[in-house]
Order: C-alpha cells, then sequence, then structure tokens
C-alpha cells in the first residue's frame, strides 16, 4: 500500500500519517446471492491482503504524478505531486480552488528554485519520508495481531465484488512502543477487494481516550476517525484515492483539531529512476 506521505510537522503530524496508514473506507451496496465465507477462508483472506499491503508499500519501482486537493475548515490548496527516487516533489497550483495570483505564483517559483539549489532541503524530506516508513511498515505488520476480524458479509466496491470485515483490539496483543498505542483502543470496518486481495476501504474509530508519548506529549481524544479509500489506477498500482481524519488531540497542554479532507485524483505514470530535479521541471512545465 502506497500510504501516504507528504511531509509535516514532527510528532503532530507524525501521528496523523501514523493513523492513516493504521487504518487502512462510506459507500455499501450489498450484494445478493454470494456465499458466504467460512471463518476460516475469512480470515486467510484478511491475511493475504494485509500480507500484499506490505509488499506493496516497499515497492518504488512505479512512481506516479497525481494530484493532491488537501482541504480544512481553513483553507484548500491543490498541488501536483510527482515521486521521484528522491522523494516527492510538490507544486502548489491553486488555493481555495482559484489559480494562484501572480505574488502565489512567484513565491512558489522562488521555493522551487531554493529546492534546486540546495539538494539538502529535498534530502532531509527523504530522510523523514523514510523514518514514517520505517514505522508504517512495523505497523502493517503488526495488523493482523493487533486486531480481531469478524466476516460482515459482501458489497460492491469501485472495482467489483468486496468482502467485508469487522474488527476490534486483540486483547491478547500488547502494544511495544508509544507507535502502536492507537491500535490498542481501535475499532472499525475494513473492505477487502476479493479479486486483487487489496484493501479498498478502512474506517477507524478511537474507543476510548489515547496517550502517545507515554502521556508527555498528548492524548488523542475519544471520539476521533479516519477514513482512507484506495484503488487501482493505472493497470496493476494502486494509490489512495481519498483520505479524512478528525481527531482531537490535547499537546503539551494545548488543545488541536484536525479536521482534513485529502481526494488524490489524476494518477499517471512517472519516468522511472526519475530524480527530484528532473520531476521539478516536468511540474513547471
Amino acid at each position: 500500500m502506497t500510504l501516504p506521505g507528504p511531509s509535516m510537522p514532527v510528532k503532530l503530524n507524525l501521528m496523523r500519517g501514523l493513523l492513516s496508514l493504521i487504518l487502512l473506507l462510506p459507500w455499501i451496496a450489498v450484494a445478493h446471492g454470494q456465499q458466504a465465507l467460512a471463518p476460516a477462508q475469512a480470515q486467510a483472506l484478511v491475511d493475504r491482503a494485509l500480507a500484499t499491503e506490505v509488499r506493496a508499500a516497499q515497492d518504488s519501482s512505479h512512481p506516479m504524478r497525481f494530484r493532491l486537493r488537501k482541504s480544512s475548515p481553513r483553507l484548500t490548496t491543490t498541488k501536483e505531486i510527482i515521486e521521484t527516487r528522491d522523494g516527492a516533489v510538490a507544486r502548489l497550483v491553486a488555493v481555495s480552488d482559484r489559480p494562484l495570483t501572480p505574488d502565489e505564483e512567484q513565491a512558489e517559483q522562488a521555493r522551487l528554485d531554493a529546492l534546486l539549489n540546495d539538494p539538502s532541503r529535498q534530502q532531509h524530506r527523504k530522510q523523514s519520508e523514510q523514518g514514517d516508513f520505517g514505522i508504517v511498515l512495523k505497523l502493517l505488520r503488526m495488523l493482523p495481531k493487533a486486531f480481531l476480524y469478524q466476516y460482515e458479509g459482501t458489497g460492491v466496491g469501485p472495482n467489483g465484488p468486496v468482502q467485508k470485515f469487522s474488527f476490534h483490539p486483540n486483547p491478547q496483543f500488547s502494544s511495544p512502543d508509544v507507535y502502536t498505542q492507537a491500535l490498542t483502543a481501535m475499532t472499525g470496518e475494513v473492505w477487502i477487494d476479493a479479486t486483487a486481495e487489496r484493501v479498498t476501504r478502512l474506517e477507524g474509530h478511537l474507543q476510548q481516550d489515547t496517550d502517545y508519548g507515554w502521556g508527555l506529549l498528548g492524548k488523542l481524544n475519544k471520539g476521533g476517525w479516519v477514513v482512507l479509500e484506495q484503488a487501482a489506477v493505472f493497470g496493476q498500482q494502486w494509490r489512495i484515492a481519498r483520505f479524512q481524519m478528525k481527531m482531537n488531540l490535547r499537546v503539551l497542554f494545548k488543545n488541536k483539531v484536525i479536521d482534513t479532507t485529502e481526494a488524490m485524483s489524476a494518477y499517471t505514470p512517472a519516468p522511472p529512476g526519475i530524480d527530484y530535479r528532473q520531476a521539478i521541471r516536468m511540474l513547471r512545465q
């Protein structure tokens, strides 16, 4: 699974990235006349799909170019993004669904110039992405053990039949570190494309307040939720199509509300092995 990745301020945004990947989804068109899965078949399908997501997360041989529209109650931005061997590169193209003003465009071009002239900036971004990715990979590998999955029936997703599962924390699972603490307080639903054996939708809800940073940095408040959808976007490549999060956090004695929606679209293949400088030139065309 290619979960996400634009860079964010360290602690708070790391939690956002982790939760979005922990919660690998609101159409429900129930299919009729399909045979139900036996418990052993259902668990085997969950295990295979999650294993596929782990393998896909490690595959960087198919970079993509796409458009990201990110909205919150305060601001909406649209960016063109290209995945490269040096990390993702983005160009701001719209604010509040309007083209950039001349001053905004000048500022964006100056930012890209600075990036071209100072490779350490992109290197720092890549290091941040790699750090987040390592944690995400660990979380993905824990998902089969962290939750108990209950088969709920069949449905129809964007690419055809899907199998629906509910999940809740496994009481036998012990969180080994701060990054996995939220797994012990999460319930939700996961949808799996039965043919591709890929997760198409995951919806998670925090059922209780959860400390992170061993209570020193902050708390995730009960009632927060995350929805993530992904689909095949080009050939056999799967990418995130939509991400929504609403979380109430307390960070260093301050309350913080995360209310964001991200829509990713217009996926097209980028040249294999492309570097960040080449990507900037493409984005400027």
